[in-house]
């Protein structure tokens, strides 16, 4: 059996569902009919009568009680996974109750196959319905804090403080903080996202700023400023030519009244001079 039981009616209303919400292939027939027909599917299952019948009957049992799966999804339906997928995971958990369901124990299929489809729907939130992962114990606190509020809620008329929620579950402050916090992870938003208003905000996207192609120099320009006041007048001025008005050689030797090839020697060793200590730095 599942690990994760559902509540002590879960069985009975399901079966109810169940006399209700007939597969259409079974059609609306009575309850001791479905139990009856139920019955015969899993003795053939479990008997002799070939792989081909016994697949046959498998596959006639999981559509017999579908409507007992559609019942356990409708619990957790508005809670941010699509009703289908429910279904589909709800199935699985049909199938191996199926498989497990031994009819020697005197149990109703639909009593033993309820906490096993609802386990795997509350499986599949807590493994694959976050949009981060969490540690599972954060996970789980997240589900005790969402049924203390509730029952909080409504014994005091008002929000429970996270003291009151800590009382309840049987954890320090902290931690029920810390698993307040983690439920933030559970959906995101996308970047993308906006309001379909045209009036409305834009999207999140639009209002990051883009990355600084220069904000990689910033520290390179910092370390570099106490180096160039150690330089005489000449240097600083060669260099701001140079670099700032991106003045060639011939153009600097002009404007200082020397040799090309002196500003070429002049510019090399006030590089490698800047280069060293950088080095040393």
């Amino acid at each position: 059996m599942s690990d994760v039981t559902g509540d002590t009616g879960d069985h009975l209303a399901a079966e109810a569902a169940l006399h209700r919400e007939l597969d259409e292939d079974v059609g609306h027939v009575g309850l001791e009919q479905v139990r009856t027909r139920s019955a015969e599917l899993f003795e053939v299952l479990r008997g002799d009568s070939g792989v081909v019948e016994q697949a046959r009957a498998r596959d006639d049992l999981v559509h017999l009680h579908l409507s007992l799966v559609e019942h356990c999804a409708r619990r957790f339906r508005n809670r941010g996974e699509p009703f289908e997928d429910l279904v589909q995971v709800g199935t699985i958990g049909l199938i191996k109750a199926i498989d497990r369901f031994e009819t020697d124990r005197g149990v109703e299929f639909s009593t033993y196959a309820t906490p096993t489809v609802i386990g795997e729907i509350k499986r599949h939130f807590r493994d694959k319905g976050w949009a981060i992962r969490v540690p599972r114990r954060l996970q789980e606190l997240r589900m005790q804090i969402g049924a203390a509020t509730g029952e909080l809620t409504q014994k005091l008329g008002r929000s429970p403080t996270p003291r009151e929620l800590a009382e309840v579950i049987g954890c320090t402050v902290e931690e029920i903080m810390e698993g307040i916090e983690s439920s933030h992870a559970y959906a995101t938003l996308s970047l993308d996202a906006s309001d379909d208003d045209d009036d409305g905000p834009p999207a999140m996207l639009a209002t990051l700023g883009v990355e600084d192609a220069n904000i990689e120099h910033v520290e390179v320009r910092e370390s570099i400023k106490p180096l160039l006041e150690g330089l005489g007048d000449r240097e600083k001025r060669i260099l701001l030519l140079r670099f700032f008005k991106n003045m060639t050689q011939s153009q600097i030797a002009e404007e200082i009244g020397v040799s090309q090839m002196h500003v070429s020697r002049l510019l090399t060793r006030t590089l490698a001079q800047l280069r060293a200590s950088l080095e040393q730095d």
